[in-house]
C-alpha cells in the first residue's frame, strides 16, 4: 500500500520506541516455550497481522487469502514431513497501534516462529524496529516506506514499484510520446518519489519532455481543473499516479475534457478501481507486480489453485505476494531444517541467496527486499488485459 510520509514515519518511529518499552517488559517474563534449535515440530506457528477491517481491508484480505491459500498447499503437500503451519490471525483494522500491538504479543511469545506482517507502510515502520530486535523473522508485504527491511529479520516480499515501472517508460518510449503531463498523489511517499524523481529523470532516457507537473494530496477527489489544463496542453501522453476510486475519477474528466490519447497509470489502478470510468478508462495502462494473466508456470499454477479455493475468483497481486511471502517461510524451514527463529532466518538467507519462482514468476531479491520483473496491463474499457508481449492465459 501507500508509504507513509516522512513526518508521519518519525511520528511513529517514536511510537516504537514507545512500545519497545512494552517489548522489552515482556520479554523478562519469559513468554511461552521456544521452539527447539534444529527442530521441525508438529506444528509451526506463524501470525498474520494484516487488515481485515478498516480502510484497507479489501487488500489485506486479499493477502490473507494467499497466505491461506499457500498453507493449505505446504500443509497438504507434506512439504515440511510431518511438521504442519498453523496460523494465527490478527486484525489489525487499519489502525498502527493496534498493528504494534499485536506484533508485540507474537513477538513475546517463544512459541511464535515467524511473523507476516501488514500491507500498511505505517504499521510496518513501527513493527520493524521491534522484530528485529527480538529476532522475530518477519515478512512484509506492500509497505514500500524506507523503514521496513532494516535487518537480518526483516523481509519484503513486494518489490518496489519504481523497479518494474519503467517498463510502461519504454512504452510511452515505443509510442513515440516526446511530450507528457503528469498528475500524481504527493501524499503517497512512493507515488511522490515517481513523479517527482523517476519520471523527471527519464526524460533523456526515454525521449519525452515534461509539459507540466500536477501534485494534489491523497484527500483530493476532483480533478476537474487539472484535467482541463492538461487536455489544454494537448500532450502526446499522460501519466496518473493515484490511488483506487481518483483514477476512475480523473480518467472520466480527462476524457470529458477532450483528452484522447495514452495514459500511464500504476496498480492502484487495478482491482477493479476503473470499472466505475468503463469506457472513458480505456487507454489507461500500468506496470505491475503480478497479473492473473501472465503466463509463468508457476504464477498460472498459482491462479488455478486459487480460483479453485476462491469460487472461481481471480487472484490480486496482494494475494500472489502473500502466498510468495508463506512459501518463502516453508522455504527456510525445508532449508534448515528446524523451526525456531534462528533457524528461519538462516533458512531465509538461503532462500533470498538462491530466488525461487512463486505466484509472483521468477523471484530474487537485493538485500532482503524483493525484485521481480513485472507486466504491462491495460484496461480496455470492460477489464483489464495483459500488454507485456505475452497473450493471456486463458
Amino acid at each position: 500500500m501507500s508509504r507513509v510520509d516522512r513526518k508521519v514515519r518519525r511520528r511513529l518511529l517514536g511510537a516504537a520506541s514507545a512500545f519497545g518499552v512494552l517489548f522489552a517488559a515482556a520479554c523478562s517474563s519469559g513468554g511461552n516455550s521456544t521452539v527447539a534449535d534444529g527442530d521441525l515440530p508438529a506444528e509451526i506457528k506463524v501470525v498474520s497481522v494484516t487488515d481485515q477491517t478498516g480502510t484497507t481491508a479489501y487488500v489485506g484480505n486479499s493477502q490473507l487469502k494467499g497466505i491461506e491459500l499457500a498453507i493449505e498447499e505446504i500443509n497438504d503437500q507434506n512439504y515440511l514431513g510431518d511438521s504442519k503451519i498453523v496460523l494465527q490471525k490478527r486484525d489489525s483494522a487499519s489502525d498502527t497501534q493496534t498493528a504494534v500491538s499485536q506484533a508485540t504479543e507474537a513477538l513475546t511469545d517463544k512459541s511464535v516462529s515467524a511473523l507476516l506482517g501488514p500491507v500498511l507502510s505505517a504499521h510496518a515502520v513501527a513493527i520493524a524496529p521491534l522484530v528485529e530486535r527480538a529476532g522475530l523473522p518477519t515478512i512484509f508485504t506492500q509497505s514500500g516506506s524506507e523503514g521496513v527491511v532494516i535487518g537480518d529479520y526483516t523481509y519484503r516480499a513486494t518489490a518496489p514499484m519504481e523497479t518494474y515501472f519503467v517498463k510502461a517508460l519504454e512504452r510511452l518510449q515505443q509510442q513515440g510520446a516526446e511530450t507528457v503531463s503528469v498528475l500524481y498523489n504527493a501524499g503517497n511517499v512512493t507515488l511522490a518519489g515517481l513523479g517527482e524523481k523517476t519520471i523527471p529523470e527519464g526524460q533523456d532516457k526515454y525521449g519525452y519532455q515534461i509539459l507540466s507537473s500536477t501534485s494534489v494530496q491523497a484527500t483530493t477527489q476532483d480533478f476537474g481543473t487539472t484535467a482541463t489544463k492538461i487536455a489544454g496542453e494537448n500532450p502526446d501522453a499522460v501519466i496518473v499516479l493515484l490511488v483506487g476510486a481518483g483514477n476512475s475519477t480523473a480518467m472520466s474528466q480527462l476524457r470529458q475534457a477532450g483528452y484522447t490519447g495514452p495514459v500511464v497509470g500504476n496498480p492502484a489502478a487495478g482491482a477493479g478501481n476503473l470499472a466505475p470510468a468503463g469506457a472513458a478508462g480505456a487507454g489507461m495502462y500500468w506496470a505491475t507486480d503480478f497479473s492473473f494473466h501472465q503466463k509463468n508456470e508457476t504464477s498460472q499454477q498459482f491462479v488455478e489453485a486459487y480460483r479453485a479455493k476462491y469460487n472461481g475468483e481471480n487472484p490480486l497481486n496482494y494475494a500472489a505476494e502473500g502466498y510468495d511471502a508463506t512459501w518463502m517461510l516453508a522455504h527456510a524451514a525445508k532449508n534448515s531444517g528446524g523451526a525456531s527463529r534462528d533457524d528461519l532466518q538462516r533458512g531465509l538467507e538461503q532462500v533470498v541467496a538462491e530466488g525461487f519462482d512463486g505466484a509472483l514468476g521468477p523471484v530474487r531479491f537485493e538485500g532482503n527486499d524483493m525484485r521481480v520483473d513485472g507486466v504491462l496491463v491495460e484496461w480496455n474499457g470492460t477489464e483489464e488485459v495483459l500488454l507485456d508481449g505475452q497473450e493471456s492465459a486463458e
